[in-house]
C-alpha cells in the first residue's frame, strides 16, 4: 500500500478541450483584449501607451489559427484551435514545441475563462521598446512571414577534390641524376 506521504502545493488546472473555431479569431481576440487594457492593464507601468490592441496575420496551418496579437504589453504569436493537427490539449501554463514552417517553437497554455483555451509563443515582452503600431505591425508582419515560411534549405558542404597533378612517374635518385646529366633511360 502507497500512502501519499506530501500534497503538492499547487496542482495544475485541469483540462478543459477547447473547441474548434472555423472563423478567423481576429475579430474576438481583439475584442478581448481591448476589454482586458481597458479594465485591468491601462495604469500598469509596464505598458506601452503608443500601442493599441490589433491581431495581425492570422491564417489556418494544418487546420488551426496562427497569428500575431500587439498589445500595449505583450507581442505574441498565438495559436487557436480551429480543428487541426497542430493543436493539443495540456494544462494552463504547460509548455509544449510545435513544428512550424520555419522551425520548431515553444508554445505556453493559457485558459482564459472568456475566450478559452490558447497556446502562445512570446515574441517581445515587454513592447515599451517598440516607439509605434507602425513599427509593431512590421514586427508582427515579418513575424507571420518567417513563421509561415520554410527556412532555406542548407548551402551543400564543399566537396574536396583529390589533388590533380600531372601523372608523373616515380623517379628513383639514381633516375633523377642520370636526367641531370643529359641521360635518359
Amino acid at each position: 500500500m502507497t500512502e501519499r506521504i506530501r500534497q503538492p502545493a499547487l496542482q495544475p488546472p485541469p483540462i478543459r478541450p477547447a473547441v474548434p473555431r472555423s472563423e478567423d479569431p481576429a475579430a474576438w481576440l481583439e475584442a478581448h483584449y481591448r476589454h482586458v487594457w481597458e479594465t485591468r492593464m491601462r495604469d500598469l507601468p509596464f505598458v506601452n501607451p503608443a500601442l493599441t490592441v490589433e491581431a495581425v496575420g492570422f491564417q489556418r496551418l494544418n487546420g488551426d489559427w496562427l497569428g500575431v496579437m500587439i498589445t500595449p504589453w505583450f507581442l505574441n504569436l498565438v495559436l487557436v484551435y480551429g480543428g487541426g493537427e497542430l493543436w493539443g490539449d495540456i494544462p494552463a501554463g504547460e509548455r509544449r514545441y510545435l513544428n512550424l514552417p520555419c522551425g520548431t517553437m515553444q508554445f505556453i497554455a493559457d485558459d482564459d475563462p472568456d475566450i478559452g483555451p490558447y497556446q502562445y509563443c512570446p515574441l517581445i515582452a515587454p513592447v515599451d521598446k517598440l516607439p509605434d503600431m507602425a513599427t509593431a505591425r512590421f514586427v508582427a508582419a515579418d513575424a507571420v512571414k518567417t513563421v509561415f515560411c520554410p527556412p532555406a534549405p542548407p548551402e551543400p558542404e564543399p566537396v574536396e577534390l583529390p589533388e590533380t597533378r600531372a601523372e608523373t612517374p616515380e623517379v628513383s635518385r639514381r633516375g633523377f641524376f642520370r636526367r641531370l646529366a643529359g641521360k635518359r633511360s
